[in-house]
């Protein structure tokens, strides 16, 4: 009877640690950022993979430099740009969201991101994501050409000469510019990508990017305000050595 007590009270145990670490796995993988996928999908094009999965029981979208994805197996990645309305052009197709994803791995504890493969086992898929998709940074923009604008001042605003001539000085602060919208691109990121011009320049440096909620179309003339970043990172090869939030 003792036996069978000890037998017992030794499987609980071992149930028991076993669930802890488990526990212990899953808790320094949510810390990590770390997300696990089943794929459910694939689809090849010629830079991209996108491969349907699921996440704790729920469906996404994942885009994913090139490689040979299978579906039914469990992939690793960490963070992930998610694009709203997306549309592939090779694919002729709208994704209501998709998460734009650096590189997976078939190991949690691998990175994802760096330029190598260890074994097989842990196996990393890296490349970098076709700027021309996304259309975000300097990367991915055309040649920008500057426009003969003429703005008439507004009170307490700057020019995008003095922005960038003292852009120290302005660094984490609010500023007032006034110019008119050269480009834009809503929806990346939940937000909406904005460049205007003023006519006036520094070093060659004639137009600025600005990140927020207003719609505007080209050709408008506006008055925003907003803070400045240097060197903004977004990750993904997306930088910005100045920009207004």
């Amino acid at each position: 009877m003792k036996n069978m007590k000890f037998y017992i009270s030794l499987v609980i145990s071992i149930v028991l640690l076993s669930a802890c670490k488990t526990d212990k796995n899953e808790s320094a993988k949510n810390k990590k950022g770390i997300h696990e996928v089943v794929t459910q999908e694939v689809i090849q094009v010629k830079d991209y993979t996108y491969m349907r999965v699921l996440e704790d029981g729920k469906e996404k979208w994942l885009a994913v430099p090139s490689f040979q994805a299978e579906v039914g197996k469990t992939y690793y990645f960490k963070n992930g740009m998610e694009m709203p309305n997306f549309e592939s052009r090779e694919l002729k197709r709208t994704f209501p969201t998709i998460y734009f994803v650096e590189g997976v791995s078939t190991n949690p504890n691998a990175n994802p991101i760096q330029n190598k493969v260890n074994t097989v086992q842990d196996k990393v898929i890296t490349n970098t994501i076709d700027t021309k998709a996304i259309d975000l940074s300097s990367k991915s923009k055309p040649k920008l050409e500057k426009k003969e604008i003429k703005i008439k001042p507004v009170s307490g605003a700057i020019t995008i000469n003095q922005l960038y001539k003292d852009a120290k000085q302005y660094e984490g602060k609010i500023v007032k510019i006034k110019g008119e919208v050269t480009k834009f691109n809503p929806k990346i990121m939940n937000k909406n990508w904005i460049h205007i011009q003023d006519g006036t320049e520094y070093n060659g440096k004639f137009d600025l990017t600005l990140v927020t909620n207003a719609e505007a179309k080209v050709g408008d003339v506006i008055v925003i305000e907003g803070k400045v970043s240097l060197n903004k990172d977004f990750g993904y090869g997306y930088f910005y050595e100045l920009i207004v939030e």
